[in-house]
């Protein structure tokens, strides 16, 4: 069985998967920087622990066959873990649904393929079910070459609100004709008939510009969320000021605005949330195909998918990999309460 290391155990997701971690049986090796966070989570668990700064994890990979990250933001962590994962010849995984660090993994592809490792990010809610619809809808149709993704449901965490604050000031994006393109936020809007009612929607620079494009192929991809009127009005006065979000100072100063405000989902709303995902995909000829994935709360769905792909990390081939490309289009819907409809 794979021994494997949770760096960022101590974090509101960590520790969403060391619980189910312990209730399959496994026993990951909590990590993380905060000594007293890291000490206590292993006492509670019974579990081996391991406390350094992220930038000693090459010096503290030894009888560790694969990582899971679930410390961000990513584009300050990933590329650490990443490098010390490969030079041991060992797996990556994480949680990330951070753009620009699914691009740099793919670029790592051939050098983690010939050291016998996998680049596994977005092994949660980002991205498993959108890549899994992504994936189901583009081989229901070929020959597609534009994809559209949405999704609706949730409230962020603490670490997922300072992941997002650390990218508003590149504005968003999209994929056209295989190309990332910079775009403002809230690009685009539209309405969308989701399984469960209709909703409006705005593009988000969402990890699936990234990720279904490796998935399936199509070169125009655009990622939308739910978003009432004053959302998508926020976002637009967003394109003015979020430049200024990216000094140093003002980071600092908002996480720790974050830190004091900001809690997460509690159990209650964890259980009874759930999640809507809508794709399209569309030919060169116009003709269209919906579907649609009902799915639980996404903190929920990140720790059991998250756990799961750990587990079977080892029957992956080595490289960089996407959740449907390792574990097929399908894999979504092995998870209680997830629901994938396609027609056929």
């Amino acid at each position: 069985m794979t021994t494997w290391m949770l760096y960022g155990a101590n974090g509101y997701t960590g520790k969403l998967i060391i619980e189910v971690a312990k209730r399959r049986g496994l026993k990951p090796v909590l990590a993380g920087r905060n000594r007293e966070a890291i000490e206590a989570l292993a006492a509670e668990f019974d579990l081996e622990c391991r406390v350094f700064p992220i930038e000693a994890m090459p010096q503290n990979l030894e009888g560790i066959s694969a990582v899971l990250l679930a410390a961000g933001p990513f584009v300050h962590t990933s590329a650490i873990v990443a490098d010390a994962c490969i030079a041991k010849g060992i797996h990556y995984l994480d949680i990330t649904g951070e753009i620009s660090v699914y691009e740099a993994l793919y670029e790592q592809g051939d050098k983690a393929r010939a050291a016998g490792s996998v680049l596994l990010p977005g092994v949660g809610f980002d991205v498993v079910p959108s890549d899994c619809l992504a994936a189901s809808l583009a081989q229901a149709m070929p020959d597609a070459v534009a994809l559209e993704l949405a999704f609706s449901g949730g409230q962020l965490s603490k670490g997922t609100t300072k992941t997002m604050l650390a990218h508003v000031g590149s504005g968003g994006a999209i994929r056209e004709d295989g190309v990332i393109r910079p775009v403002p936020l809230a690009y685009h809007t539209k309405t969308i008939n989701f399984h469960d009612k209709t909703r409006s929607c705005m593009t988000i620079p969402w990890g699936d510009v990234s990720t279904a494009f490796r998935s399936t192929g199509i070169g125009t991809i655009r990622v939308y969320t739910s978003a009432n009127k004053a959302a998508v009005r926020q976002m637009k006065v967003m394109r003015h000021v979020a430049p200024l979000l990216t000094s140093g100072f003002v980071q600092t100063q908002l996480g720790r605005l974050i830190d004091a405000k900001v809690k997460g989902p509690g159990a209650t709303a964890r259980a009874a949330g759930k999640t809507e995902f809508w794709g399209l995909v569309r030919d060169a000829e116009g003709n269209t195909l919906e579907g649609t994935l009902t799915a639980p709360e996404g903190y929920n769905l990140t720790a059991e998918c998250a756990t799961t792909s750990v587990e079977r990390i080892g029957t992956v081939a080595p490289g960089f990999k996407t959740p449907s490309l390792a574990f097929g289009a399908a894999y979504i819907t092995e998870f209680d309460g997830c629901t994938l409809r396609i027609p056929r």
